[in-house]
Parts: C-alpha cells; structure tokens; sequence
C-alpha cells in the first residue's frame, strides 16, 4: 500500500474502532517521547479530529530525549486544535518507589518500572477524560523481537502501527511532515540513565532484525531468534491452569 493511503487506513481505522465501541471513547490518550513511533501514532490520533491527549512523562529523562517530545507537543498542538497537551512530572513518584523498594533492586526492573509508572499515569488521564490508551509499539518490537516493557509501554487499548515495520513508520512520519530531528533521532526506548539506545540493547540495528524476521538464511537469523525467544512470554498468551471437569 503507498505511503499516503496507509496514513488515511490507520486514521479511518482508529476512527473505526472508536465508532464501533459500545460506549463511545470520548478521547485518546497517548505518551509522546520524542521518538518516531509515538510521534507518528499521536499524529495520525489527532488526524481522527476525535480529542486527543498526549502526555510527556519525563523520569529522569536526558536533555536532548526530552528536547524531542517538546519539539513535537508543540508542533501537534500548533497543527491541530483538537490536541490537548500536559507535562506530567513522574520524577518524584519514581524516587518514592525507589526508595520504597531500595532492599529490592534490581537496574532492569527499574527501568521496566519507569514504563509501568507511565502506563499507569496513561490510564488514569484516559479514565478522568473517558478515553482509551493508545500504543505506541511497531511490528517489530510487538512481534518481532518482543522490544517492550510487559504492562508497561505494552499495556495498551490498541496499537494503530503494531502491523508497521520501523521502517515503514520512518516511511509513514516523512509523509505526515514529522520533525527532521526525530526522524533521524537514534531509536531508545528513554529507560535509562546512560541514553542507550535499542541497536546498544538489541545489537542489531531495525533494518537488520526486519531482514531477519523475513529470510531465515540471514546471518543475523540466529541472533533474532535468541532475542525472540528470550521475550516469548511477552507475546504468547498468559499461561492459564485449566482445571479438568
């Protein structure tokens, strides 16, 4: 599908969705970080014309990361009217829990609790303005590769690009006009305090795993399936103990 009709089928399919709710969501609520998925998915949010909330939720955050979702908060909101925008401080609840949980640390789980603490606030906005959280996750972080906090940035309502590779959304923010510097902004997921970014974690770059997810002759096939596996529980239905009748 060319790029411009894929822009208006994931709007007309968000827009879909909402209109075929029993009860109607009256908003969408979305975390911008700076980064190209949740700026593509916010913008073609607001292409709905439906109310669109999107919150920054800075902990901890490194300047530039930070710089990055300003620059795009207000680009929205100049773009489009139906856009209501808030900085919302996570900083200090994050410490409190730290500090709550200082005899169980753990750096992974912190950063892991950093996207929980934000799903939590997303839901909260979402259910003070009777809305619906949207994800933010392409395909291969979703499917691929399981690149994604469980009940973190992967707990959603629904996920407009989740069938899009990164780099059809690379593809899909040129379209919508979305800023140069994010777009060739290097991908993080903004967990941590050194600013790693996901080919640090991952150790391959987007293209790579793409290529590999689709030809099992790729040399970096095996790596993909690692990674693949270690994140299956992510992806694969929650284990339930059926009791026999």
């Amino acid at each position: 599908m060319e790029v411009s009709k894929k822009v208006i089928f994931i709007k007309d399919w968000i827009l879909n969705y909402v209109n075929s709710m029993p009860v109607k969501a009256k908003s969408l609520v979305i975390g911008i970080s700076g980064g190209i998925d949740s700026s593509v998915t916010s913008t073609l949010c607001a292409m709905t014309g439906l109310k669109t909330i999107v919150l920054t939720m800075p902990i901890k955050q490194i300047k530039e990361q930070n710089d990055l979702s300003h620059l795009h908060k207000k680009w929205l909101s100049d773009k489009f009217k139906n856009v209501e925008s808030h900085i919302l401080e996570l900083d200090g609840i994050f410490k409190n829990f730290e500090n709550t949980l200082s005899s169980f640390k753990n750096e992974h789980g912190m950063a892991n609790s950093r996207a929980r603490l934000r799903m939590a606030t997303l839901y909260q906005v979402a259910a003070a303005n009777q809305g619906i959280v949207v994800g933010t996750g392409n395909k291969v972080e979703d499917f691929g590769v399981g690149f994604y906090t469980k009940y973190g940035d992967g707990g959603v309502d629904i996920s407009p690009i989740a069938d899009c590779t990164k780099t059809e959304v690379w593809e899909l923010g040129k379209e919508l006009k979305i800023k140069e510097e994010i777009i060739n902004a290097k991908p993080t997921d903004g967990l941590w305090d050194d600013g790693r970014t996901d080919e640090n974690q991952l150790g391959l770059k987007y293209e790579e795993v793409e290529e590999a997810m689709n030809n099992p002759n790729s040399p970096n096939y095996a790596k993909y399936i690692k990674i693949r596996k270690l994140n299956l529980h992510k992806m694969d239905p929650i284990p339930v103990c059926k009791i026999p009748k």
